[in-house]
């Protein structure tokens, strides 16, 4: 009887590290799936698209929360005045990351050698706490990328999404929305192959 109760004890820990990487790659093989009918949709919707308008409209709670911070930030920078270098950088072709946690959204568009053009996070937005990872947050801080990238002259992007957010499908959309070609998106979300010990399950 012993010996069974021994080899019982045994098998639980594989049997909850079995069913922890299960479910990982569960998560990700889902938003994999997102990610690909997302794609399907942008490449159905640039065949019949016409002229977009552009950049859409901020809400005025966003835009209020922006003014303020740029308000905070001149006054700090006041005493400290600094000379901006003017750039006369054209790029019309870059990249777009969009990191996607539990518990925020990055979104970072750059040229095609990876210097940075603009970014923008949930938190520059002013979302706080589990707000921050919501897909309206995604949308909201694409739009704020958008912006700064465009003054830059960028039109088409290649999209590279890592992470299983709830943002990232949003914030995929959020860029052809906000008048951006996408010529590609690709899901670069590292899987593990059972290389490192997995942690102890938590006790609750």
């Amino acid at each position: 009887m012993t010996e069974e109760k021994n080899n019982n004890n045994t098998d639980e820990p594989k049997n909850n590290k079995e069913v922890k990487g299960e479910v990982l790659e569960q998560e990700v093989t889902n938003s994999k799936e997102e990610v690909s009918s997302v794609r399907a949709e942008i490449e159905d919707g640039n065949e019949n698209k016409e002229e977009k308008s552009g950049l859409e409209e901020l809400p005025d709670d966003i835009k209020k929360k922006l003014e303020k911070r740029s308000a905070e930030r001149a006054k700090k920078g006041a005493s400290v005045k600094k000379k901006k270098k003017k750039t006369n950088k054209r790029v019309s072709t870059g990249k777009a990351f969009i990191k996607a946690t539990y518990n925020n959204t990055i979104v970072t568009l750059t040229d095609l050698n990876g210097n940075v053009l603009s970014w923008a996070s949930a938190g520059v937005a002013g979302f706080r706490g589990a707000k921050k990872s919501t897909p309206y947050a995604a949308s909201i801080i694409t739009r704020i990328a958008v912006e700064k990238a465009v003054e830059y002259g960028l039109k088409e992007v290649s999209v590279f999404v890592k992470g299983i957010g709830t943002g990232r499908e949003s914030a995929v959309r959020a860029l052809n929305a906000n008048g951006l070609n996408i010529t590609l998106i690709k899901d670069t979300t590292p899987v593990p192959h059972n290389g490192c010990r997995a942690r102890k399950p938590r006790r609750v």
